[in-house]
């Protein structure tokens, strides 16, 4: 990989460690120092996705528009700002507007970043997406564990190191991003590009939106193991460490085990789709096996099936998006994407915790492995409305 891509993906793991310092933590900070309800708690972070889906439609248009720089010191200008107000006031309203800036600023970025990623690789988009995939799974675990250490001596140092962080990544941006290339509308694409300039709703952006309908579907389901399916194990009476445990056994297969999957998938299975379709299946089977589980071995089963799935599924999404877009709507394919997980896990732990209120687990269970299927029936078919077959290989 060139420069400039391991430039990105380093770029990707401070950022997503940035955030993962305090994200963890906000629930409990809300809660317990704050004295807000849990339900006050949640509808906070439900603001922060909520701006982050409005962020990422503005970052992907503001990339196309105005290139990628621009775009992204104007989304880090936001995520700065409001960490580096958190280091100095973390009281309730100014933690609440902190946050909602913070979660439009890292919308701004994200498909920025990967937009940015298709034009600084145009021959191995798929290698690139699955090594910014590994940085954003590593600065998950070490800003988690780095927030976790910060918090057992003040909280206080979790927003200092917070801001610390967006500091250094301001830096980088500031000092090396001017000389990537930019994406800006009005430049000539690709051949077979020029008529669909003429509609909104052409063939490639309908094929995103069936495509996106799959992603929020596996994002619905995703999002449970993050939400009640650590409640279902407490009333299993499994351990809250052996919960814990579960995700650091998925992000150390990803970031050993996406090496693997993008060298040697692609021979067995030859298109993004049907790996993609596979992925789908995988996430199926592994709530599939959750219907059974009572016993932490078995949701370690589990949490192994569906880790596979999101290392088949979640970067080929993101290559599927670049190779739909025109060459002048990378940042606008990309900020729908990135909109679309958003959403997916804005509603997920809600809509989650309301089944299983109303019915139950294994009903939740249920419906989710018939979402699945669902998922994977749209990705079967959901380039069948463009006028030219994508080759997607």
């Amino acid at each position: 990989m060139s420069k400039k891509v391991w430039l990105l993906v380093g770029s990707m793991f401070i950022s997503v460690l940035g955030g993962s310092v305090l994200w963890p933590l906000n629930s409990i900070y809300i809660h317990q120092h704050l004295g807000k309800t849990l339900a006050m708690a949640g509808l906070v972070l439900t603001l922060n996705s909520l701006a982050g889906v409005v962020g990422s439609m503005l970052g992907g248009y503001l990339f196309d528009r105005i290139g990628s720089y621009k775009a992204i010191v104007l989304g880090l200008t936001f995520s700065f700002a409001a960490s580096l107000t958190l280091a100095f006031n973390h009281g309730w309203e100014a933690y609440v507007i902190c946050l909602i800036l913070m979660g439009f600023g890292t919308g701004v970025l994200m498909p920025c970043i990967f937009a940015l990623a298709a034009l600084v690789s145009p021959n191995s988009e798929s290698k690139t997406y699955a090594a910014i995939y590994i940085a954003q799974n590593a600065g998950v675990a070490v800003g988690s564990a780095i927030g976790g250490l910060l918090a057992s001596y003040s909280f206080n140092y979790i927003f200092i190191g917070n801001a610390a962080i967006y500091g250094c990544f301001a830096l980088i941006v500031v000092s090396t991003f001017y000389s990537m290339p930019n994406s800006v509308q009005g430049k000539k694409g690709r051949v077979g590009e020029v008529r669909e300039k003429s509609n909104f709703l052409t063939p490639s952006l309908k094929a995103l939106f069936m495509l996106c309908g799959a992603y929020i579907l596996c994002w619905f389901g995703y999002t449970q193991w993050q939400a009640t399916i650590s409640v279902h194990m407490q009333n299993l009476h499994i351990d809250l460490k052996l919960y814990s445990l579960l995700w650091t056994i998925n992000g150390v297969l990803i970031v050993f085990g996406q090496p693997f999957v993008t060298t040697f998938v692609p021979r067995i299975l030859k298109s993004i789709k049907q790996q993609m379709i596979v992925g789908t299946g995988l996430f199926a089977a592994s709530f599939g096996i959750l219907l059974v589980a009572d016993q932490f071995r078995v949701f370690v089963a589990a949490m192994i099936i569906i880790t596979i799935g999101e290392m088949l599924v979640w970067p080929s999404v993101l290559n599927v998006t670049n190779q739909l877009a025109p060459s002048h709507k990378k940042g606008f394919y990309q900020g729908i994407t990135n909109s679309a997980a958003a959403v997916g896990r804005m509603i997920g732990p809600f809509l989650g915790g309301m089944l299983v209120d109303a019915y139950s687990m294994n009903a939740l269970f249920s419906l989710i492995i018939g979402l699945f299927i669902v998922a994977g029936l749209l990705i079967s078919v959901y380039d069948r409305s463009m006028k030219k077959q994508v080759q997607v290989n």
